[in-house]
């Protein structure tokens, strides 16, 4: 058995954190497919890499009608729809649990839930695939539009969470929203909670007080975040806020681990696969972090719920000593908005660029 497909045994799925066009056509996805992965996310970075950063798409962008921003929509909705159709199995096989393709909204409306809830919807009926989920940040505009969506029965990837209130209100949103669906046995989401970029924020703040003590402390938080996100996972989804939902036949929303590569070269390049292991989850994960856990990973199927007590005392230690993680994680979550929305300009520049010079 491989090791993604040993993941899915401890209840975990892989969702490959990268689309591009070659990957779907020259059926490398279909051989992760069969290798384990069960899901394909994708973002405003990974499509700009993609488009402006290979030479996959030029022949395309220069025939193209239409100004920068529907010329990315349509190749952008050609890769989901083409990833989706690889995935459909999956999808199939497993009723719906699995086998998704996730496409986010405009970052630029991340304040906006109407805008959002519009684009959503429009995205949603333009890529015409059961298997998709629509990314929308938990922003406080997100967290009105998650509830509608999933009212309204369209698959919702809730992205660009880092605190525990981040966490809450996205899940309770998915509650509210599955309490008043029509397609309760039918809707899909999960909630993703970003990792690495805690640590990346968090262990500067501790160089910065420079103790011993504080020193000591470094490359823990991430994990420790993600462990009391999932013990509320299981407060919410196996307990009574969600016994409503659950009898009308809805699923739980999963937790998904999202920014799952390792950034500094001290840590495991697999840290944030291997102790962010537990039932009920997803972790997406990038292409060199899937190589990596392949050939050193490991699998222990208690990992998140191992020392939860433990991660707790780890951030009251955090705050006797100084470091403001409600600033931290607002703050990451203001930037994480801006570097999707300056990934989509930029995107949206090089092919207006493209289009000029052709």
């Amino acid at each position: 058995m491989s090791k993604l497909k040993e993941l899915g045994a401890a209840g975990q799925s892989v969702w490959l954190d990268f689309i591009r066009r070659d990957m779907v056509t020259n059926g490398e996805l279909a051989a992760l497919v069969n290798e384990g992965v069960t899901g394909v996310t994708s973002n405003p970075s990974i499509f700009q890499a993609a488009i402006a950063g290979s030479d996959l798409y030029d022949e395309d962008v220069a025939a193209a009608d239409g100004d920068a921003l529907a010329v990315f929509e349509s190749l952008a909705i050609a890769d989901v729809r083409g990833a989706a159709d690889v995935l459909r199995s999956v999808y199939d096989s497993t009723d719906g649990y699995d086998g998704y393709v996730s496409l986010e909204v405009s970052p630029t409306l991340a304040d906006d839930a109407e805008g959002t809830i519009a684009d959503a919807r429009r995205l949603w009926d333009r890529v015409n695939r059961p298997n998709l989920m629509i990314k929308v940040p938990a922003t406080s505009a997100g967290i009105v539009a998650i509830e509608e969506l999933i009212a309204a029965g369209i698959n919702v990837n809730a992205t660009l969470m880092f605190s525990m209130d981040d966490y809450e209100a996205v899940a309770m949103a998915y509650v509210r929203g599955a309490e008043r669906t029509d397609y309760p046995e039918r809707i899909a989401s999960v909630a993703s909670f970003f990792v690495s970029r805690v640590d990346n924020k968090v262990d500067p703040a501790l160089d910065a007080i420079g103790t011993d003590e504080a020193l000591a402390l470094r490359g823990i938080a991430a994990v420790a975040n993600a462990k009391l996100a999932y013990r509320r996972y299981q407060e919410i989804f196996e307990g009574p806020p969600f016994a409503t939902a659950r009898a009308r036949g809805a699923r739980p929303q999963r937790a998904l681990w999202a920014s799952t590569s390792t950034k500094n070269p001290a840590y495991s390049d697999v840290l944030y696969v291997d102790e962010l292991i537990g039932p009920s989850t997803v972790n997406t994960i990038p292409p060199a972090t899937i190589e990596a856990f392949r050939d050193h990973g490991t699998i222990d199927p208690t990992a998140l719920t191992t020392d939860v007590d433990a991660a707790e005392r780890h951030f009251e230690t955090l705050a006797a000593l100084g470091v403001d993680m409600d600033a931290i994680t607002a703050e990451l979550q203001v930037e994480g908005v801006a570097s999707f929305a300056d990934a989509f300009n930029g995107l949206l520049e090089a092919i207006d660029a493209q289009q000029g010079s052709a």
